[in-house]
């Protein structure tokens, strides 16, 4: 059994943490989560708001108590922070919360790091999926979205990162409970456009890696959850005609009604529109009819790149 490490993945929308040996029982690792939205506004003003950043702070907070409690020293912790914190001009500020909270830097991915550790992760968490090459993973975040393609054995061959994510799109299109039909279609627009540009093509893949809190929120809805359980979701297999079937539903919805919903997050409710819409125009453009849900994702691959 390896030291125990800790990481945290700080996204757009949620920052989450692992504390454990990723090698070793899951019983023995401790996850949590916490929805700050560091991306509020960042597409449209570049800077991260105050009000996100003391989200930030408090969640951070809590989980240096954790890491201190666990007995883990710096050198085996490892925060990634991701498109939230690459894009916004005062980026700096960030760092200097962490440092100061966490005694490191948070190291701000380029899109391929982050895409590299999405694929470790996932599929290192599948290994009885009988995943075939090229598996494609796909990890929608808040402000971005990444597509992998590569051989589970062998690791990934081809990552792009694109800027389109559910908090970046709802915040730059909906305006309306529940969104409109003319919003669903500028959403749609820059989905397209961007996948019309992405250099890694889903319509390559022979098999499909969901990831994420948009997918494994829309896996939890399609399964018929009454509340949202990670064991109940990891590694199930789900048919692309039941996921579109999900996504149709959670757009008739207003805000209201989604929270309702026991297995939605209250803070993923506003902006899973435009996450869901991402998922919909990536799954059209695959040539399988079924896709594979992970609960293990960046973070995970963040961990592990923390093991010997």
């Amino acid at each position: 059994m390896s030291e125990p490490v800790a990481a945290i993945d700080c996204g757009t929308n949620t920052i989450k943490l692992l504390v454990g040996d990723p090698a070793g029982e899951p019983d023995g690792v401790r996850r949590e989560s916490r929805m700050i939205r560091l991306g509020q506004g960042v597409d449209a003003t570049g800077r991260l708001a105050p009000e996100a950043l003391a989200r930030a702070w408090e969640a951070i907070d809590e989980f240096a108590a954790i890491i201190a409690e666990a007995g883990i020293g710096a050198e085996r912790v490892r925060f990634c922070a991701t498109s939230a914190s690459r894009d916004a001009e005062n980026a700096a500020e960030f760092t200097a919360g962490v440092h100061a909270r966490l005694g490191i830097d948070p190291e701000v991915l380029s899109g391929d790091e982050e895409a590299r550790l999405a694929f470790a992760g996932a599929v290192r968490g599948l290994p009885d999926a009988g995943l075939t090459a090229p598996t494609l993973v796909v990890d929608i975040g808040g402000g971005s979205t990444e597509l992998i393609l590569g051989d589970p054995a062998d690791g990934p061959s081809a990552a792009h990162s694109m800027d389109i994510g559910s908090v970046r799109l709802h915040e730059r299109h909906v305006r309306h409970d529940p969104i409109t039909p003319d919003e669903i279609a500028a959403v749609v627009a820059d989905i397209d456009a961007a996948l019309d540009a992405c250099p890694v093509s889903p319509a390559d893949a022979r098999a499909v890696v969901l990831v994420a809190g948009t997918n494994t929120t829309l896996a939890a809805g399609t399964l018929g959850l009454e509340a949202y359980d990670r064991t109940l979701i990891h590694a199930q297999v789900l048919t692309v005609a039941a996921l579109h079937e999900q996504v149709d539903r959670l757009l008739a919805m207003t805000v209201a009604e989604r929270r309702e919903l026991g297995w939605m997050h209250p803070g993923r409710a506003d902006v899973i529109d435009a996450g869901a819409l991402i998922v919909s125009r990536v799954l059209r453009r695959i040539p399988v009819d079924r896709v594979v849900v992970a609960e293990t994702d960046i973070l995970d691959g963040i961990a592990w790149s923390l093991t010997p």
